[in-house]
């Protein structure tokens, strides 16, 4: 199993991580920029580090908070996106149902 990591509720930093079997890869980013031009990238950077292709993917995480609203959007549109595209569960929940912060 291939689990994509997801962490944009920090303002300083940007976490993307791979949990493949039980292991562990967490790679994060010191912001300079916005989170939503960081993020695509270091995910497409962590996949090539472990020769994954995004389709090999069987799951994401995404931490919902909490955190500044800016930051967990970006970080739900991401997982959401990518997880209607793939047919992958985002937090456990099945293609087509929205993850949403608990506020």
């Amino acid at each position: 199993m291939v689990t994509l990591l997801l962490d944009t509720t920090n303002n300083k930093e940007v976490t993307v991580g791979l949990r493949i079997d039980k292991r562990e890869f967490i790679k994060k980013q010191p912001l300079d920029t916005r989170k939503a031009q960081v993020i695509l990238p270091m995910i497409e950077e962590l996949l090539k580090e472990h020769s994954i292709d995004l389709q090999k993917l069987t799951g994401i995480k995404v931490n919902a908070g909490p955190g500044s609203f800016t930051g967990i959007r970006v970080g739900l549109s991401v997982a959401n996106t990518l997880g209607f595209l793939l047919k992958i569960s985002v937090n456990g929940k099945k293609v087509g149902e929205t993850v949403k912060a608990a506020y």
